[in-house]
């Protein structure tokens, strides 16, 4: 482990009990050792997402019982110990090289305070998977004009920084979480987002939706974050 860069990893988890095995047999195999800390918070589940993590040798499981995305990322930051908070969602697949991509990046640049990439999705058919990635040429411009942009599960932020932000927002529930987080670490130093620091997720929610109502769930979102600093959609159904 780097000795100046501690990174805790932070894994919010909503009755995630089929991703969540997989989840951290990735995180824990393809960080080899690099993480300072694996924090699982169980966001009030109801099913068995917390037994399965406390399985994981290492893996440090917190119970938070206020609902909602941001309520759990909170939590994580809170508990956590490192220098550095690298969060991930509980149905994600972390590739090989991920961790030593935030060394490399964090080492190389001081003004640096927040970094993160695109989602690919490793559960829907090859040509979803073209226009998830076309989406992603087409949002780099947004981001060179805006100077920031974030994808909540495939990001991470300096401690510092996040203390100065006084955390997430936690009266977020979930859309517009990640562009709030980026607008607002930008304001003490660099945003970067990167293309290759991917993340594969599921694209259960795509599939479930459907690819153009993702689409302009999450545009609409970045752009009232950016014009309005606050997102439209106030509610999110997973939150009872």
């Amino acid at each position: 482990m780097e000795e100046d860069l501690k990174i805790s990893l932070v894994i919010p988890a909503y009755n995630e009990e089929k991703y969540i095995g997989a989840c951290l047999e990735y995180a824990i195999k393809n960080s080899s050792g690099k993480f300072f800390e694996i924090i699982v918070v169980d966001n009030a589940s109801t099913d068995h997402t917390g037994e399965i993590a406390k399985s994981f040798p290492g893996v440090r499981v917190v119970r938070e019982e206020n609902k909602g995305l941001t309520k759990a990322r909170q939590r994580g930051f809170v508990e956590s110990t490192g220098n550095i908070v690298a969060n991930i969602d509980a149905d994600t697949q972390m590739p090989k090289g991920w961790v030593e991509k935030i060394i490399e990046e964090f080492k190389k640049d001081k003004n640096l305070v927040c970094l993160s990439g695109p989602y690919v999705y490793y559960d829907i058919p090859a040509w979803q998977s073209f226009l998830v990635k076309s989406y992603w040429l087409l949002a780099i411009p947004i981001y060179w004009i805006t100077g920031y942009m974030a994808t909540g599960g495939n990001h991470v932020i300096k401690r510092e920084t996040l203390e100065k932000m006084n955390g997430f927002d936690t009266k977020i529930e979930f859309f517009g979480e990640d562009a709030n987080t980026a607008r607002r670490a930008s304001k003490y130093g660099k945003v970067k987002f990167k293309l290759r620091f991917i993340m594969p997720t599921s694209g259960r929610r795509l599939t479930k939706d459907g690819l153009l109502k993702n689409f302009i769930i999450y545009t609409s979102q970045f752009f009232s974050e950016a014009i309005a600093h606050k997102p439209i959609i106030k509610k999110h159904k997973n939150i009872r």
